[in-house]
């Protein structure tokens, strides 16, 4: 009996691909930077882009470069109750190089016949940058920088505000630390407006749009080779037309195609399009439609009115089609760049950010 290889495509969210396609300029960047290059600016960044551009998985990956030159690394959503979360994490990651600091303090001192030392347990009067001051100083005793990557940032997040406060005494005081967030175009926009996060308008920003199709057609080439199969270049050339580019939708295509190979040593045509015709039911659902309901009306009619062009729309196109003045379509473009639905080019060209978005409210 022919042994089934295990698929190597990583659809699953978060997880980290065997190849990260795309993105070696940030990566290259960044282990430099965790290297020893402490002046570098992208040890503070934020990853900009809309669902499915593997915004948590380039985030996981740069934590486990960081863990390998040394770092200790936390990962973290934006929600109540992550400073703690992030100073736990940072006990338990550090626990080979650091003692625990101890949560006692000194209360009371009696004297003889009366009694001895007293202690108090409760160290909730300290605050989270006290202790973590304590800690970094601990792992600057064994050069060990510190890392904290934020997913899904969100600027209602109260503590959203005081990490970003907190981080940038750390910067301050020439502190080995990083930190690397990711959020959705609307929330990255509202966080670094904030005046209380101020500083993070001096974060390196980068959008994470579509990957070039022929690092596309490499990692893809490549995951396959690694998981032990083959691929021809008429099957390859249909996967890389069909995933235009988009993360999430390079690990649907690939795992799906792959299963449907079975226990054959290649991936056939045959198996990438029924790959394809399952990819893109997933993608629906677990992109398109969330995408969809956080529209507006205004944004609808907006993106609809775009559909009457086949490539790139131009703004001016859009005022006197939807029969509404410069101000109001300059209004909800701005609203739609922000949600990374569409992007724009010099000279006022509009185009989908989403491969495939077009087709489906086409379809609705």
């Amino acid at each position: 009996m022919k042994r089934t290889l295990a698929n190597p495509f990583t659809p699953r969210f978060g997880r980290i691909p065997s190849h990260m396609a795309g993105r070696g300029d940030i990566i290259e960047s960044l282990a430099e930077a965790f290297e020893g290059d402490l002046n570098n600016p992208d040890l503070t960044s934020i990853f900009v882009g809309a669902r499915g551009t593997g915004k948590t998985a380039l985030l996981s990956y740069l934590g486990l470069e960081a863990e390998q030159r040394g770092w200790i690394a936390v990962d973290v959503s934006a929600a109540p109750g992550m400073l703690e979360d992030i100073y736990q994490q940072a006990l338990s990651a550090a626990a080979h190089i650091v003692n625990p600091p101890s949560l006692k303090r000194l209360s009371q001192i009696r004297v003889s016949g009366i009694g001895g030392i007293g202690w108090d347990n409760d160290a909730l009067d300290e605050n989270w940058r006290t202790r973590m001051n304590a800690l970094l100083d601990e792992l600057e005793k064994s050069d060990a920088g510190f890392l904290v990557t934020v997913d899904e940032v969100d600027p209602e997040v109260e503590e959203m505000n005081q990490l970003a406060a907190t981080y940038q005494h750390f910067v301050r005081e020439d502190r080995k630390v990083a930190l690397l967030m990711a959020g959705l175009p609307s929330n990255v926009s509202d966080l670094v407006s904030g005046k209380r996060t101020s500083f993070l308008r001096r974060a390196s920003q980068h959008d994470l749009g579509a990957i070039p199709d022929y690092e596309v057609e490499e990692a893809f080439r490549l995951t396959v080779v690694d998981g032990g199969k083959r691929i021809g270049q008429p099957a390859l050339d249909i996967a890389v037309k069909e995933i235009g580019g988009f993360p999430f939708m390079f690990q649907l295509v690939g795992f799906r195609a792959w299963n449907a190979s079975g226990s054959s040593s290649e991936i056939s045509e045959d198996d990438v399009s029924r790959g394809v015709k399952l990819a893109r039911e997933e993608l629906k659902s677990k992109v398109f439609d969330a995408t969809y309901a956080e529209l507006s009306a205004g944004d609808r009619a907006f993106l609809i009115a775009m559909l009457q062009d086949d490539g790139t729309t131009l703004q001016q196109d859009l005022s006197k089609r939807m029969g509404k003045t410069s101000s109001y379509v300059s209004s909800y473009k701005k609203r739609l760049l922000r949600q990374g639905v569409i992007e724009e080019f010099p000279k006022g060209e509009l185009r989908f950010c989403l491969p495939g978005f077009r087709e489906y409210l086409g379809n609705r």
